[in-house]
């Protein structure tokens, strides 16, 4: 059963440079954008809908029985995006937990979608996110891998304490690469974008730190595998690939039943 007080929000623009047209390239026989749909659904925590300021999104979505949520063009950001759509979506603010999932996230597991949940059982937690454990020093020390350092707090807890695209901590001990998916309490995602630009935000390049720097509590769920983000067409290829065999996993146990 789905929880009426969750909303899984997807924002989805057409804005990608190094891969042009992004949420509607197929991905075996799908856009992209219908297979993180069809993720979220799966997962069953709350009702899901894309978030997006493209027409020919929007249709693609529809098609595939999908709720959309039209928004401006002008966002920032995707937190900015989606809390447009909420308000739109529900205007007697019924919803209660806001859950941001990338739109190119195709190959993203239902389970890791409900891993980022649990976290917000502790009133004192703000926004709750994931992050797996790093094993490769190539992991460790690609900028474009972000790190989150935080305080361990339970079985595979962090209360966070910062991220960054620079390899740390120093010296022995597990890293985490941290996985851009978010929920909110509904009054963290309204305080947040109220929040102007912080100056960690800005040198790093990396919203949630607007978040830490405002003093808001953020945990981290630590998962065994980093969901791989479509951003170039090498990273469509894996996806195809990644896709093709699970579909052909789940062929072959239906043939065996």
């Amino acid at each position: 059963m789905t929880n009426p007080r969750t909303l899984v929000l997807i924002p989805s623009r057409m804005a990608a440079t190094r891969l042009p047209g992004k949420p509607l390239l197929d991905i075996g026989g799908l856009p992209m954008i219908v297979h993180v749909l069809r993720r979220a659904e799966e997962a069953r925590i709350g009702r899901v809908a894309v978030a997006t300021d493209t027409p020919e999104i929007a249709a693609a979505v529809r098609s595939h029985g999908g709720e959309v949520v039209m928004t401006r063009p002008d966002h920032p950001s995707g937190s900015d995006r989606i809390y447009e759509a909420l308000r739109a979506i529900d205007p007697a603010g019924q919803t209660e937990i806001v859950v941001n999932l990338q739109g190119d996230f195709p190959t993203i597991s239902p389970v890791n979608i409900r891993d980022v949940l649990p976290p917000l059982a502790d009133p004192a937690v703000d926004i709750a996110t994931l992050a797996a454990q790093i094993h490769t020093e190539e992991e460790s020390t690609n900028p474009n891998v972000v790190k989150a350092v935080g305080s361990p707090i339970g079985d595979r807890r962090l209360r966070a304490l910062y991220f960054t695209r620079a390899t740390v901590p120093w010296g022995d001990g597990p890293r985490y690469h941290h996985i851009g998916l978010y929920a909110y309490r509904r009054a963290a995602l309204d305080r947040f974008v109220r929040l102007s630009p912080s100056p960690l935000e800005r040198q790093e390049k990396l919203e949630q730190l607007r978040a830490l720097e405002a003093g808001m509590r953020i945990d981290v769920t630590i998962v065994d595998t980093v969901p791989r983000g479509v951003d170039t067409p090498t990273d469509l290829e894996i996806a195809r690939q990644t896709l093709a065999k699970s579909q052909s996993a789940c062929s072959d146990v239906a043939a065996v039943r």
